[in-house]
């Protein structure tokens, strides 16, 4: 199965490694989830690199660090019927593909598709507003 291109705006089914979890030494993610592309950037050398955000149905505990995802979002994308947020606090960073890239057994596929681009544009802008206070856990 090939590969989607890393484009922006589209959810990919990722093992995303919190940074409790990093700071714990755990070296992989817990659990497979949707998680956002929100930048991917060609490298000279190499592949793009890529920054991602989690999907999660927990609520956050701060909401100002992440932004929820409307309904009509998650049914377009094929998501449950459950309240989810992208977190844009913490991402993880990798070398396209990378080897935490997995395929959800629902569909098949590493994708669930793209963001509308309005959505996207709003948590890349709230992503811009925490960058001084964003975690990065590199994956490669």
């Amino acid at each position: 199965m090939d590969y989607p291109s890393p484009e922006i705006g589209l959810v990919i089914t990722y093992s995303y490694l919190w940074k409790n979890e990093a700071a714990a030494g755990h070296s992989g993610g817990r659990k497979n989830r949707p998680c956002a592309i929100l930048l991917s950037v060609q490298q000279a050398l190499g592949g793009p690199t890529v920054t991602v955000a989690p999907i999660t149905h927990s609520k956050p505990r701060d909401p100002n660090v992440a932004v929820e995802i409307p309904a009509a979002v998650s049914r377009n994308l094929g998501l449950d019927d459950d309240k989810g947020w992208v977190v844009l606090d913490e991402v993880n960073q990798f070398t396209w593909p990378g080897y935490d890239l997995r395929v959800n057994p629902k569909t098949g596929q590493y994708e669930y598709g793209f963001l509308p681009p309005l959505f996207y544009g709003k948590l890349v802008t709230k992503f811009h507003q925490l960058e001084a206070t964003l975690t990065t856990t590199p994956r490669d």
